[in-house]
């Protein structure tokens, strides 16, 4: 018989729906069974793409002994941490404070029944080995211990709960001045770990860092730093040539477990990749290399074939495995590779991905990876470029149509409002710097779904499947949201799009602001109670709500005026100033908000004919500005704030206005006229 997690909407969730383990959701049933028969819980968190979540379930929570174990000791609590990053933020943090080091997936916590942790983990086998203890000793461990123990847990759980309290901010000097030097420590760090050889930071496991990676390239706009492009550039080209990203799909996994790039962990998740679109497609502005284009192209191909929904939103991520094995999806032997192409087509595929070379995977498999350079190839084969370059294209389109008979992974097909915030606002720029109205159309599209099936009555809504939303949307969820409705408004102006932004900003003050001493909450004020209620500022695999909310603010309150809405930033940044002072490694979203207070970005707003509008548009677009945003108004009336300015030319002309913050300089009647006057303030 099913478990109580058949009821659920997660993927993850549900493949535990038909495990022996009286799985609970996370909820007031377990919470009070917990209670009324003083036993301890047993919180697994996880995700569907998790390749170790689904080792650990196949050994231990399939196991008719194990999971009787577990229910006769436990009331046992599995969540998604997609769905709950609530949960998964104050149990990873606690995890890290009871080992001593950084956690990771599964999450394996024990709890009292008022939700206090104990003690926890990540995988454990289900026998002993490798030093690990295995999870049937363990259970049987942790359940006398929590019979015995009591006295001692509990003082250790008043520790823990003050400890956790600490990670928060303390309150802020009414007197104390913004750190307006902390982008250049960050930048210093950055360039200490950056690893001249392989690109990206430190060593292996190695993670694209596309918010770093962002800093280092706004810092070569601002000065025209070499090494901050290089830093970009080198990072790029190897990750491009790296097995982190499919060759022949598009896309990139989450993360190298080399520190060369070659051999990925195979999932491949929607936030990554959206940050990365965004990456490459101002890359590609800052430097025009063609193979960042390539990889934008990519990614956004990947994403519109293997991840949009029917009805327009994007689904969460692809699992690492398929048919119980990690990347099998996406291995090769030499000869199934020789056995699909042309001998021509081998012969530039073989030099080309290595597969003359020994074999870079478990049990003799190649995972493909650029091992010669296209034009080394070409030469090496007495072929021009172009010809090497259609014989690679033509392997490519054999390959992948051969692997798409393959048995795929596993798609986590839930819909989060976030993630899906992300990815609309990613589109909305590449589409823009690549001149692609067909992904402006996906962004637009995911962001309608989002405004009519997840936003109820002025409350957003975390997660939806199979047209059931539900759970109370979180900090990153109106932050990504409001900064996706600013890119989109960047692309194609929208009335409707300026007004759910002020609904959005509303929501964020009303609903997560720490009125008294600054900044936002990751849940809102009337979310259920926890034991911790975090205020975050480091940026993890995605970007911090309090960074993302502050820098949309500042653009949004000077595009309308809006005193509160700056304000809020301000208190925001001062919130954090003494960790961005001290140390802003790794706050990169909170610098980019910061850099913005301290210097608004500069507006350009366009009124008049709308064919010369687009015209000046596109041509504006066309270089790398982080700190110039263009709104297109031609087609819109009776606009709040700055963005009210008129049309000050003849019919059939186009006017721009510059605005630097709320204050604006004469009209602007000729393109010419708008770059020089942008040329000069850079």
């Amino acid at each position: 018989m099913p478990n109580r997690l058949a009821g659920e909407t997660s993927p993850y969730l549900l493949q535990h729906a038909g495990n022996p383990v009286d799985w609970y959701p996370w909820g007031g049933e377990a919470l009070a069974r917990a209670k009324a028969e003083n036993k301890p819980i047993l919180l697994s968190i996880g995700y569907s793409a998790c390749h170790w979540c689904h080792v650990m379930a196949h050994e231990s929570s399939e196991d008719e002994r194990v999971a009787a174990l577990m229910n006769s000791e436990f009331v046992n609590i599995k969540v998604d941490r997609e769905e709950r990053p609530d949960l998964d933020q104050i149990y990873q943090a606690a995890q890290a404070m009871l080992n001593r080091r950084s956690g990771g997936w599964p999450l394996t916590m024990f709890l009292t029944p008022d939700q206090a942790p104990f003690f926890g983990g990540t995988y454990f086998p289900k026998e002993s080995r490798y030093g690990l203890i295995g999870f049937t000793e363990l259970l049987q461990r942790v359940a006398a211990a929590y019979r015995e123990q009591g006295n001692a847990i509990a003082e250790q759980n008043q520790r823990l709960r003050s400890a956790l309290a600490l990670t928060n901010p303390d309150p802020p000097r009414a007197d104390a001045a913004l750190p307006e030097r902390a982008p250049d420590a960050a930048y210093a760090a950055l360039a200490q770990s950056f690893d001249p050889l392989d690109g990206g930071f430190g060593g292996a496991p190695k993670f694209p860092h596309a918010g770093e990676l962002e800093l280092c390239l706004r810092r070569y706009a601002a000065t025209g730093e070499k090494e901050a492009l290089r830093i970009v550039t080198t990072t790029l080209e190897r990750m491009t040539a790296g097995g982190i990203h499919d060759q022949l799909g598009g896309g990139f996994c989450r993360y190298s477990v080399d520190a060369e790039w070659t051999i990925p962990h195979f999932e491949k998740m929607l936030y990554d990749n959206a940050a990365l679109l965004a990456l490459f497609a101002d890359a590609w502005r800052a430097t025009a290399e063609p193979a960042f284009e390539r990889s934008a192209r990519g990614i956004a191909a990947w994403v519109l074939r293997d991840m949009r929904s029917p009805e327009g939103a994007f689904y969460s991520s692809l699992d690492a495995d398929s048919e119980h094995e990690e990347g099998k999806f996406y291995v090769w032997t030499p000869g199934a590779v020789e056995a699909l192409l042309e001998p021509a087509e081998w012969q530039v595929a073989r030099r080309h991905w290595g597969l003359d070379r020994p074999p870079n995977f478990e049990q003799s498999a190649w995972h493909l990876r650029i091992a010669i350079a296209l034009p080394e190839v070409a030469h090496e084969l007495g072929l021009t470029l172009s010809e090497a370059e259609m014989r690679l294209e033509s392997a490519r389109a054999r390959l992948f149509a051969a692997r798409e008979r393959r048995i795929h992974p596993g798609r986590d097909d839930k819909v989060l409002a976030g993630w899906n915030a992300l990815m609309a606002g990613a589109l909305a720029r590449a589409a823009r710097v690549f001149a692609e109205p067909a992904w402006f159309d996906a962004a637009r599209g995911a962001i309608d779904f989002l405004r009519v099936a997840m936003w109820n009555d002025g409350r957003m809504l975390a997660t939806c499947k199979d047209g059931r939303a539900h759970l109370n949307a979180y900090l990153d969820d109106h932050a990504y949201l409001l900064a996706a409705l600013v890119e989109l408004m960047q692309t194609e102006f929208r009335r409707v799009d300026l007004d759910w932004s002020i609904a959005i900003a509303e929501a964020l003050l009303e609903r997560f602001e720490d009125r008294k001493n600054g900044g936002f909450f990751f849940t809102s004020h009337d979310h259920e109670p926890l034991i911790h209620r975090p205020k975050p500022a480091h940026d993890n695999a995605t970007p911090a709500g309090n960074g993302v909310a502050a820098r949309a603010l500042v653009a949004l309150g000077h595009w309308l005026g809006e005193p509160r809405y700056l304000a809020a930033a301000e208190r925001t940044l001062r919130a954090f100033a003494a960790e961005l002072a001290h140390q802003p490694s790794g706050m990169a979203s909170l610098l980019f908000a910061l850099e913005d207070s301290l210097s608004p970005p500069t507006t350009v707003m366009l009124r008049g004919e709308p064919s010369t509008c687009a015209t000046w548009q596109r041509q504006l677009e066309r270089a790398y500005r982080p700190r110039i945003q263009v709104l297109d108004l031609s087609r819109e009336d009776d606009l709040p704030g700055a963005l009210a300015r008129p049309h000050a030319g003849e019919t059939g002309e186009a006017t721009a206005w510059v605005c630097v913050g709320t204050t604006c300089l004469p009209a602007v009647r000729s393109s010419e006229a708008l770059e020089a006057e942008l040329s000069a303030r850079r």
